[in-house]
């Protein structure tokens, strides 16, 4: 009885493997996170690899998987590994483990990571890491801002990254090997974007001599003189151990937007918003190209995605909540939102119909007399 019943488990199996290597097969990782990550097409490659010599068995099992992704606020680190997480466990909230490293930067603050000692007070809550490990041994863990953690914090990563294991306060050792550990940094953020610039803009200038398209402008390849001669050695001085970075297994750069990435990232935070215009005002957006470009000179390289965000909510959605405030615009109203390409002034308008049933666009005050803030905006959409 005992056979059969392994043997039904040993087919299961089998065939759970199987089904799942098709998944991935048909919707491979990249497909997937593409969804919800603007531009970064270097990092998402190098980041799908080493998830699939993991998912295919082709890596150390003794060790788990250790990533760290360089670059800028708001450019997607955060978001990538988030989608990892999902795309690994399905969605599972105990999957994705996230702590800010910069809550670590004192030597007394170990024991906050991996539990006081017995005797101590809290000994018995265990450790913000460790206990949330112990639940979720195979998890995404994402180590934000690693550069701002105490260097105690950091040896303790260097039996956690080399023997796949972590022993908490009280003594007791955790297995994590299957685990995946990705940490964030922006140490040498300013070196990465000025090197992504100057390459767009040779390779737009080669482009343009050879009347080609310009979309391949976006892939930006690093260079490994310039991880060895410009990245490394800003890593080196700051974690100043050689170990720490040997146990890395990718070094993922994340780059700042192109044009065109931009306004792809404008398009998403406008069809954010027309569908909470919509559903919570029945008020429909209308906005075209021109509107976008004038919304992406708004971008600010070291806020990244962030700033296309509250560019559009500084002169789009306080202009919509201010005429909301003032009557000017109800259910039903439709607003379109283009602008004028020399002037780089957005046009916000209410479109009506007239008698004869032409249409009619009226401009909705832009709000520099009474303008308003962006926590009264934002409201307006609740």
């Amino acid at each position: 009885m005992k056979n059969l019943i392994n043997s039904f488990k040993s087919q299961f199996l089998e065939k759970q493997r199987r089904k799942e290597a098709e998944e991935r097969r048909r919707f491979p990782l990249e497909a997937r996170i593409k969804k919800h990550i603007v531009g970064q097409d270097g990092a998402l490659t190098t980041v799908a690899s080493a998830i699939r010599r993991k998912e295919n068995g082709w890596y150390n099992e003794d060790r788990p998987l250790v990533l760290l992704f360089l670059g800028s606020s708001g450019v997607g680190k955060t978001e990538m590994a988030k989608q990892v997480a999902n795309y690994l466990h399905k969605g599972n909230a105990k999957s994705f483990i996230r702590l800010d490293m910069s809550e670590y930067q004192g030597k007394h603050e170990v024991s906050k990571f991996i539990g006081s000692p017995p005797g101590y007070v809290g000994h018995e809550e265990g450790g913000q890491l460790t206990k949330k490990l112990r639940d979720f041994p195979n998890a995404v863990v994402l180590l934000d801002e690693i550069d701002k953690a105490h260097p105690e914090i950091l040896t303790i990563m260097l039996q956690l990254f080399d023997e796949g294991r972590l022993t908490d306060g009280r003594g007791k050792t955790i297995e994590c090997k299957d685990a995946i550990f990705i940490m964030t940094s922006n140490l040498a953020n300013s070196e990465i974007a000025n090197y992504a610039s100057e390459l767009r803009v040779e390779a737009r200038q080669r482009l343009e001599a050879y009347n080609k398209e310009l979309r391949n402008e976006e892939k930006i390849p690093i260079s490994k003189k310039f991880k060895d001669e410009v990245v490394r050695p800003i890593l080196k001085r700051h974690f100043q151990r050689d170990e720490f970075l040997g146990r890395i297994n990718e070094i993922v750069y994340f780059l700042p937007f192109s044009r065109s990435e931009l306004i792809k990232l404008a398009d998403k935070e406008m069809e954010f918003w027309a569908k909470k215009a919509k559903e919570k005002h029945d008020i429909e957006l209308k906005w075209d190209n021109t509107a976008l470009d004038i919304l992406c000179d708004g971008y600010d390289m070291y806020y990244g995605a962030r700033s296309i965000k509250y560019q559009v909510e500084r002169e789009v959605i306080n202009v919509l909540a201010q005429s909301h405030e003032n009557e000017e615009i109800h259910r039903g109203s439709i607003i379109d939102i283009t602008g004028e390409d020399q002037t780089r002034i957005l046009k916000i308008r209410l479109v009506e119909k007239g008698k004869r049933g032409e249409l009619i666009f009226r401009d909705l005050p832009l709000g520099h007399k009474h303008p308003v803030h962006t926590k009264l905006a934002n409201s307006f959409f609740r």
